[in-house]
């Protein structure tokens, strides 16, 4: 069993060299956050990497996957960083894959459903964050969080909860979010259809 978790905790690691854990990424979000790093200069471009740092786990083959912040590592993949800090929370570089793949399941740490809320085969996870399908409903449920509609929860993959909900109430032409569509969304966040949905504020009567 390798110790490499032990002894090197923190990882650099270059984008392209990240394994996702999750199929999907809200695209609207990620070219936000290209645009939000567009503006910033190369101190507070520093500051901000090593502010967010990567939770990752060691997989077979000694590959890195995170756990988090798939949106921003796509964002920095495509504007070019070199590298980021991952740090390791588990080492199962000695695991068989199928074995990984279902002990990362086990631990909340993969979320194995398409851009459509189905579940797939581990063997459909992308091999890098740049191979990541859009789903639009990801990025409603990210602005109904950021409108007020809800409160950021610990849960594992709660905005995906949030998404599936959407998915099947709302239809979004032509996969655009809409001030219409948030508006609808935040209607909806705030009824009691939602209340089994982590960050669920409450019912406004």
């Amino acid at each position: 069993m390798s110790e490499l978790h032990v002894r090197h905790p923190l990882l650099n690691v270059a984008p392209s060299k990240l394994r996702p854990t999750q199929m999907t990424v809200g695209k609207a979000e990620v070219a936000e956050k290209r645009a939000q790093w567009r503006e910033l200069g190369k101190k507070k471009r520093k500051e901000l990497i090593e502010a967010h740092w990567f939770p990752g786990v060691l997989g077979p083959k000694q590959r890195v996957y995170i756990v988090d912040h798939h949106h921003l590592g796509l964002a920095l993949l495509e504007e070019g960083v070199k590298s980021v800090p991952v740090m390791i929370q588990r080492d199962f570089s000695w695991l068989e894959q199928d074995v990984f793949w279902r002990a990362m399941e086990f631990n909340r740490w993969a979320h194995p459903y398409d851009q459509h809320g189905h579940r797939v085969d581990y063997n459909a996870f992308p091999s890098a964050l740049d191979s990541l399908a859009d789903d639009p409903y990801r990025t409603l449920a990210a602005r109904v969080r950021m409108a007020g509609g809800c409160a950021k929860d610990a849960t594992p993959y709660a905005e995906f909860l949030w998404a599936d909900f959407y998915r099947r109430r709302l239809k979004l032409p032509g996969g655009k979010v809409t001030a219409k569509a948030v508006q609808q969304a935040l209607l909806l966040a705030h009824s009691r259809d939602t209340a089994y949905l982590p960050g669920w504020s409450g019912a406004i009567e």
